[in-house]
């Protein structure tokens, strides 16, 4: 199993998600190709109301725990549905790669 669909799977189970969506975004880094290694995670869910952002960090953080540990990046989106409403269904792009000082 990949590693997107095992996270994917992971976050599921464990919250009462309104909307996921994982993002593997290890092409636009300097990887080997095919890697597993930058994720972009936007998870709207109900579990997250009344909770502070790092709060909700630690959540994810802790169900991927095993996960973490072949994880390189991991972006964070996690949202009440009333926050994801107000941002019309929409999360920053992430950041262009900068190469870990390699020449781009």
């Amino acid at each position: 199993m990949s590693m997107q669909t095992t996270i994917e799977q992971k976050l599921s189970d464990e919250f009462a998600v309104d909307y996921l969506q994982v993002e593997n975004e290890s092409h636009l880094h300097s990887v080997a190709p095919g890697a597993e290694s930058h994720f972009k995670v936007t998870i709207v869910s109900n579990a997250f109301d009344e909770q502070m952002l790092i709060k909700r960090h630690r959540k994810v953080n802790q169900v991927l725990q095993q996960e973490m540990k072949q994880i390189h990046a991991l972006a964070l989106h996690t949202l009440t549905p009333q926050e994801w409403q107000a941002r019309n269904g929409q999360v920053a792009a992430s950041p262009a790669c900068r190469g870990g000082g390699k020449n781009q």
